[in-house]
């Protein structure tokens, strides 16, 4: 269990690093459709499988689980720990990258593949991405039509939630468990700010521009937020423990949220990973707010 939890918190803090998306344009024009990609980008292995790209994905990283037929691929090491032998083994024409791994960029580049490098911001960064991999994979038309379908479903959230008390809310992505030590929370910017806001609740770090905050526990008390949200990602949490963690919050009982009994703790993949799955932890963050608001 140690093991697998220390695998699934690395994941989900690669899915939170503070990174903005690059076009695989180069200055001659689109580049050519690629059939043979390798993504070390969880985020965007899903895009491609979402965007009907799925078959022309050879290879994966380490920590993709999402969509199920991703598990019978090859893994190629991930942020870290990229393997650069397997990936030239694998004969890809593109390779879908994080922008931090300029090593690994320069070694591709020189063998003579084109990269695509990533870096993820606001939801409207991750809306653009999704055309942008659409182009690179000739599958523009069924891009348009997952990003339509997003837009359409984020507009229906906001329609949803519109006119009703924001509540201030503190968004926890990460913390030691059974502590609340090592807290780390959304900021004023990035994906999940911004599906925060969305889903019609007022950020407490708002006004703080990065995407990740470490809050001591006398700051937590004077933005006294009335909501209190944490994300996990699927496996981090046993079902017992769930209610567990939710208790350790009791003991910043002056807080309005735990004294008003809203602190909230939600699981999943898709509340974590920025990708296609986007509007899914978009409803159920808003479902968490506003649970009068109906679906």
């Amino acid at each position: 269990m140690a093991t697998r939890r220390t695998r699934l918190t690395l994941a989900v803090a690669l899915a939170v690093l503070a990174l903005v998306s690059v076009p695989p344009v180069d200055a001659q024009g689109p580049a050519p459709r690629a059939e043979r990609i390798i993504s070390v980008v969880p985020a965007l292995t899903e895009v491609l499988f979402a965007i009907g790209a799925g078959p022309q994905v050879v290879g994966v990283s380490s920590y993709d689980q999402f969509p199920p037929e991703v598990r019978a691929l090859p893994r190629v090491g991930a942020l870290l720990d990229p393997n650069t032998e397997r990936i030239l083994t694998l004969r890809p024409d593109l390779v879908v990258v994080y922008g931090s791994q300029s090593e690994l960029q320069t070694q591709l580049e020189r063998a003579g593949l084109r990269t695509f490098s990533y870096r993820h911001g606001g939801v409207e960064t991750i809306l653009d991405t999704i055309g942008d991999l659409g182009n690179a994979t000739g599958r523009r038309t069924d891009a348009e039509r997952v990003v339509n379908a997003l837009r359409s479903r984020l507009d229906a959230v906001r329609a949803r939630v519109s006119g009703r008390p924001r509540p201030r809310t503190l968004l926890v992505f990460e913390r030691q468990p059974g502590s609340l030590r090592g807290i780390y929370a959304s900021g004023g910017v990035g994906f999940l700010h911004d599906v925060l806001e969305i889903a019609g609740g007022e950020n407490v770090f708002a006004d703080i521009g990065r995407e990740s905050v470490q809050p001591s526990v006398e700051t937590l008390l004077v933005r006294a937020p009335d909501v209190i949200l944490e994300v996990r990602a699927t496996g981090l949490l046993e079902d017992r423990e769930v209610g567990q963690e939710q208790d350790v919050w009791s003991a910043l009982s002056s807080i309005p949220a735990v004294r008003n009994r809203r602190v909230h703790l939600l699981t999943g993949d898709h509340l974590v990973v920025p990708g296609p799955r986007l509007a899914e932890a978009t409803e159920a963050i808003a479902s968490a707010l506003h649970p009068d608001a109906g679906n």
